[in-house]
């Protein structure tokens, strides 16, 4: 993923982000509609998550399905379909 494409989706999901996962192929313990909430987007490209089930796994733009969901959260202190 290029550099230009890695802002593109900080500003697209920054840090308080609710996310909502359409799908993930191959991961137990991520069913479909689970609900999370952006913490980061690494330098891959892959956007960190803090999952209602506890998990800390991050979605992969071209791999999982997902979308935004709601509002933004609130930072506390220090801390459309996509494919």
């Amino acid at each position: 993923m290029s550099r230009q494409q890695v802002e593109l989706l900080r500003k697209h999901y920054p840090e308080g982000t609710p996310i909502c996962l359409d799908h993930m192929e191959g991961e137990q313990g991520m069913p479909d509609v689970l609900r999370g909430i952006v913490t980061c987007v690494d330098d891959a490209g892959q956007i960190h998550v803090n999952w209602e089930n506890g998990r800390t796994l991050p979605v992969i733009p071209e791999i999982d399905s997902f979308h935004r969901t709601g509002e933004q959260t609130k930072k506390r202190g220090g801390h459309e379909p996509q494919r």
